[in-house]
């Protein structure tokens, strides 16, 4: 009977120990007044969403488990939480689809002539998928739109598509619209090889499909984390590379890494980037043992006349999903190939990440654009992940009104956790299981017995 007591007691002093601490505001080190940017709290309260920068995370725990909301003025374990939930900026759900290709065929004067039956979305642009094989062309695709094959039609307009592969520049076969809804688009397309490239016979072979990607008004919104307008030089730096050097605080994510180009230059390019996260070592780790996350990309422009068509491409970023799996701050490389050409005119180089809204219900009363009367806290890594009903159920609003962050500050209010009066079982749980184990074994013991002295043994 001693040993079940003893199990008992050991096993509710193990739950104890384990229950997470209590959120307040008093706690938490960091401190930051949200700010009503114009109209909530005039007459009602209302959904409101404030953009999380990148100073945020070095100080929050992973994946921000400690961010609460309070009253700026509460104090205390008694300090009512304000619900939130943290958006991420992602295309509204939408994925790259399939148009289904139909009526594929020679049309007047041998042009290339096929039917796309696109998804039951907007969009707002289709890339047509052509034989990788097939070099050096340059391209006219007329587009018409209708509700049915073979139904009244709508002009869209006349696209340029092209492979200017011998010239050392990009390929480009994406037809950027307006936004549309047309089930079915027509194309019609003109292909001839490119200036200077050999005479070729482009046959409706060549086209093999076509995606659609998210539109562009339900695109991904970015933030900047950090940026860098000059180059690494020194012994770092050759001349058929351009290396820029840029820091990458703790925890802060990247999802993407933008160029930006010295105003007023119009040369055409197509350079491949190197990028590598490398994360900062100590006197403990040597750079050698910490991990290393890894991207390529291409980077282009393409802005000149073809066989009497005007091409004006441009892609000036790089999808690249940085920080993930580094523990601590890090340094970032990015690096242009310039091979023998000369180096590009880079007027800045931004680490980027999906754009991360709070958002919660703005409390009545308040006048646009002053504080809201709430701050955020953070800064105490005891903390687990808040669970709100608000989160669980909440559908973001086209009328939210806009909140921000005022600067980062100490919580004139905090005070660190006293190690000393936590209790024995929390500072100590190896013990806890120690005493676990020999509790179970004494349990067993007195359960040979009993079987022993009742001849069952």
């Amino acid at each position: 009977m001693r040993a079940a007591a003893l199990l008992a007691i050991l096993l509710w002093q193990v739950a104890a120990a384990n229950e997470p601490p209590v959120a307040e505001p008093g706690t938490m080190r960091y401190e930051r007044a949200i700010r009503v940017a114009g109209g909530a709290g005039q007459g009602g309260a209302g959904q409101a969403c404030a953009a999380l920068d990148a100073a945020i995370f070095p100080h929050a725990a992973p994946s921000l488990t400690d961010v609460r909301i309070f009253p700026a003025a509460a104090a205390g374990a008694a300090a009512h939480e304000i619900p939130y939930a943290i958006t991420l900026s992602e295309a509204e759900s939408e994925e790259t689809e399939t148009a289904r290709l139909l009526n594929l065929g020679v049309g007047a004067s041998g042009k290339i002539v096929f039917d796309l039956e696109m998804p039951a979305r907007a969009y707002t642009g289709v890339t047509l998928e052509l034989d990788p094989a097939v070099h050096d062309f340059v391209a006219t695709a007329v587009v018409t739109g209708a509700n049915a094959l073979g139904g009244r039609t709508t002009a869209l307009g006349t696209f340029t598509l092209f492979d200017l592969a011998s010239q050392r520049l990009s390929r480009d076969t994406a037809i950027p619209l307006q936004e549309s809804t047309f089930k079915v688009l027509h194309v019609v397309l003109s292909v001839s090889a490119a200036p200077g490239a050999a005479a070729a016979r482009f046959v409706p072979g060549m086209v093999r499909g076509a995606q659609v990607p998210p539109s562009r008004e339900a695109q991904t919104i970015y933030s900047t984390v950090a940026s860098v307008s000059v180059p690494t030089t020194g012994e770092l730096a050759t001349a058929r590379k351009t290396r820029f050097d840029l820091d990458l605080p703790l925890r802060v994510p990247v999802e993407r890494v933008s160029f930006d180009l010295a105003p007023g230059y119009r040369g055409n390019f197509s350079r491949d980037v190197t990028i590598h996260a490398r994360s900062n070592p100590d006197a403990t780790t040597p750079a050698e043992s910490l991990p290393v996350e890894s991207v390529t990309g291409t980077i282009y422009r393409v802005h000149t006349t073809q066989d009497g068509q005007t091409i004006d491409q441009q892609e000036l970023s790089v999808p690249a999903v940085l920080g993930a799996n580094l523990q601590r701050a890090a340094k970032v490389e990015v690096t242009i190939e310039n091979g023998d050409d000369q180096p590009l005119p880079i007027a800045a180089v931004r680490l980027e990440m999906r754009q991360r809204k709070i958002c919660f219900e703005a409390p009545a009363g308040g006048a646009a654009g002053k504080d809201s009367g709430l701050a955020l806290f953070y800064g105490d890594s005891r903390l687990e992940a808040p669970e709100y009903d608000y989160a669980r159920l909440f559908v973001a609003s086209r009328a939210a009104v806009a909140a921000e962050l005022g600067p980062e500050g100490l919580n004139a209010k905090y005070r660190a956790p006293a190690a000393e009066v936590r209790p024995f079982a929390e500072r100590h749980p190896e013990m806890l299981w120690i005493a676990l184990i020999a509790a179970i074994c004494a349990l067993g013991m007195v359960a040979l017995k009993a079987a022993k002295a009742s001849g069952l043994g």
